[in-house]
């Protein structure tokens, strides 16, 4: 188990039952270290509250473009994507940059 702060920012708060910031316990069966991608799946199964808007957060198995995700105020890019090993107290944010104007 993983103990997080994950961020919906820039709009993304609307999926997850409009609330910008949880504090959260993550945990998969069978695994001792958890992944961003895990961690990806678990917000799928636990925070959006409607189906059909995991097509606004996800693009085939990942983060939509236009979704900038950081883990520790660092681009995930630069951390490994999917494959970072989340830690205790990581923060987790997901920023969309797309916005009507």
């Amino acid at each position: 188990m993983v103990r997080l702060t994950v961020e919906f920012l820039g709009g993304l708060d609307v999926i997850v039952k409009k609330q910008r910031q949880y504090k959260v316990d993550v945990k998969v069966d069978g695994k001792e270290e958890i992944d961003v991608g895990d961690l990806i799946q678990w917000i799928v199964a636990n925070l959006i509250e409607h189906e059909r808007d995991v097509n606004v957060f996800l693009e085939n198995d990942s983060i939509r473009p236009g979704i900038l995700t950081l883990i520790n105020d660092t681009d995930w890019e630069l951390e490994g994507e999917k494959e970072y090993v989340l830690e205790d107290g990581d923060v987790i944010s997901f920023t969309s940059t797309l916005h009507g104007g």
